[in-house]
């Protein structure tokens, strides 16, 4: 479970694990990740290519299908991530890290910089992949598809998700 009524969508070895920083107040509400009309996440993986349709909230367990799961690094659901304090990843970083080496994806991507900077310790994080490996996957750092997120509008998502689409797709050295 990632608390209050939005369970992680797991299986082990699948090529990527998409790592929210913590579910959003209708997330959890509703049992569904990504909920909400204005977040981007599942028409961003559909355009970036990782699932064939726009896959709805609802239907958020047919991800593994596809070869893709969902999780969070913090369980506590929060109207903005912004809410969450540092000390709340620090605690939740073990337990995580030793979920993503029990399911084994290839790659880990975290969704915005904050959880990765607090799990890796580092105050400045780049886009994209990353030199370290995480619970023995490889890391990519994404831009959060949070409908708050303004940074980034919907093709500068599907083209930094893309690329993480083309990485997993490529045949294991």
């Amino acid at each position: 479970m990632a608390g209050e009524g939005l369970e992680d969508i797991l299986v082990p070895g699948l090529s990527v694990v998409f790592c929210g920083i913590n579910p959003g107040l209708l997330a959890a509400s509703q049992g569904h990740h990504f909920a909400g009309r204005s977040n981007r996440f599942w028409r961003t993986l559909h355009l970036a290519g990782f699932t064939p349709h726009e896959v709805q909230a609802e239907d958020d367990r047919s991800l593994v299908q596809f070869g893709c799961g969902l999780t969070a690094v913090v369980e506590r659901p929060t109207a903005r991530a912004d809410q969450l304090a540092v000390a709340e990843f620090a605690a939740a970083a073990m337990g995580f890290e030793q979920k993503i080496t029990r399911y084994a994806p290839r790659y880990v991507a975290f969704l915005g910089k904050p959880a990765y900077a607090a799990l890796s310790g580092q105050k400045v994080v780049a886009w994209g992949p990353q030199a370290k490996t995480f619970g023995g996957a490889q890391v990519w750092v994404l831009p959060n598809p949070s409908g708050r997120n303004l940074a980034f509008n919907l093709q500068q998502l599907v083209d930094a998700y893309r690329q993480l689409q083309v990485a997993a797709s490529e045949p294991k050295i």
